[in-house]
């Protein structure tokens, strides 16, 4: 498998960022790590490993950038706002620096996957719905999808709305937004086991709202023994990236 090591400066968030991909061809895959994670979480919980049988035959070319959590949605200074402004920056950083390098450096020009664990699920819906220009397939693991999780109930300022999807999904009108998400492949899962009462809670929510929006999305809840945790995620991931290659959706 090729892997290789990048870094550059982001003038979005002043300071140098890394990352690594993974494979030599394939639809490209951004991997956003769980709370507060780093770049090579995703290699180093294994789950590189569990799905390297699509990186190795070409199918998809993953991308795992660092995180800025500690700064932003975790971190116990600042004002709600002023947090949510911190990771628009970071929004700007994987939309107008990652995403352009990605498609060069994968030479793909069409539309991208996002997925990501627990934190990594919050930040692969996230993305999704709001640059369903940029992606046209987010696979989301026990994420959390209100912002109220972070922030309490200080979801008043604009800048936290627009980063809370069951807010914003539900008061979305706009027919460009709402045609791309129909047109797009949306798989959001959770277990039902230990540590997963927040995601179980926040997946029904997306799940009615995506009814009610007339969204078509594959909304899976596994059983009461799947925990959050590693383990299970290394089980899911190549599941879901199998059902889409039946499907021929990995092009």
């Amino acid at each position: 498998m090729q892997v290789d090591y990048h870094q550059f400066y982001s003038s979005r968030l002043g300071r140098y960022m890394e990352f690594k991909s993974y494979g030599h061809a394939g639809k490209p895959m951004i991997v956003f790590p769980s709370s507060g994670g780093r770049f090579f979480e995703y290699e180093d919980f294994k789950m590189i490993e569990a799905i390297a049988p699509f990186i190795e035959n070409g199918l998809i070319r993953v991308y795992t950038p660092d995180s800025i959590d500690a700064e932003t949605w975790l971190s116990k200074f600042g004002w709600p706002g002023d947090r949510a402004r911190h990771h628009n920056a970071y929004d700007a950083y994987i939309i107008e620096e990652l995403v352009p390098f990605v498609r060069h450096h994968a030479n793909w020009k069409g539309g991208m996957i996002a997925t990501g664990c627990s934190m990594g699920g919050y930040h692969s819906v996230n993305f999704y719905f709001r640059h369903p220009d940029v992606f046209d397939t987010v696979i989301a693991l026990s994420g959390i999808y209100d912002a109220r999780f972070f922030v309490g109930e200080n979801i008043g300022d604009y800048d936290v709305y627009i980063n809370s999807p069951v807010d914003y999904l539900k008061n979305m009108e706009d027919n460009h937004y709402l045609e791309a998400y129909r047109r797009g492949n949306i798989i959001i899962c959770t277990g039902l086991g230990l540590w997963e009462e927040d995601t179980i809670r926040d997946t029904r929510a997306m799940e009615g709202i995506l009814k009610a929006k007339s969204i078509p999305a594959w909304i899976d809840y596994w059983g009461y023994d799947v925990d959050h945790d590693w383990p299970w995620w290394r089980v899911q991931m190549p599941h879901f990236l199998g059902r889409l290659k039946e499907q021929g959706k990995l092009r």
